[in-house]
């Protein structure tokens, strides 16, 4: 199907986890994920009205903003290499994986300007996912005060890919009360105001636990 066609189903699956969780759809960005699919395809996506793209690698990232990047706000979503660092800070708009202090001064030595970060969060546990311990979280933003080009807008996690919906609800719920302890502190270099959360197959749960921005793939873009 279009990206369009596929938007219209997103959207109202958006509304229902809104009506049950007494928000407002326009309180939640969509991000294109267009890691594993063409520049063509990333353009259908901005015509379709999603202005927010996510990638993963910087190959093909750097690839796309070559030919579209003025048209889209930038997320990178995957593992930043510190050695990568130089190549894409001055083109992104969010990172969605700070979740080390060798990355945060490596950000704050290349970047012109400040960088929008979320600090991912393991929130699962699981051996195979990045992030920081949420036990850890706050001794980490406090270390994050120092590097002035750093700005903590969020939390951002994972959950497990499992059929098991209500496991999937007390991950995002965990980060959700992560980010409002955080947020009472008031630092000024850590409004932690987001929540990036919910992928293609648990979005709607992501939306009802208080995600403001959902990382769609598959179910928006497809794939090669």
């Amino acid at each position: 199907m279009d990206v369009a066609s596929n938007l219209i189903e997103i959207q109202e699956n958006m509304k229902l986890a809104c009506e049950k969780s007494n928000r407002k759809i326009d309180e939640i960005t969509v991000i294109g994920v267009t890691k594993y699919v063409t520049i063509e395809r990333a353009e259908e996506t901005i015509d379709a009205g999603i202005k927010n793209l996510g990638e993963n690698r910087n190959e093909g990232f750097l690839e796309k903003h070559k030919e579209i990047g003025q048209n889209a706000i930038w997320h990178f979503i995957g593992t930043l290499q510190t050695r990568k660092v130089k190549d894409i800070i001055q083109k992104i708009d969010y990172l969605h994986s700070l979740d080390r202090l060798s990355l945060a001064k490596e950000i704050n030595k290349r970047s012109e300007k400040p960088v929008n970060c979320f600090v991912q969060v393991n929130v699962s546990g699981e051996e195979s996912k990045h992030g920081l311990a949420p036990e850890n979280v706050f001794d980490f933003i406090k270390e994050i005060e120092k590097y002035e080009k750093i700005r903590i807008v969020g939390l951002m996690t994972m959950a497990p890919h499992i059929e098991d919906r209500d496991e999937i609800r007390k991950v995002f719920k965990r980060l959700a009360e992560l980010r409002e302890q955080i947020s009472q502190k008031n630092y000024s270099y850590a409004p932690c105001q987001f929540l990036s959360m919910g992928m293609s197959n648990d979005y709607d749960i992501a939306i009802e636990e208080g995600a403001t921005h959902i990382r769609i793939g598959s179910k928006l873009v497809g794939s090669l």
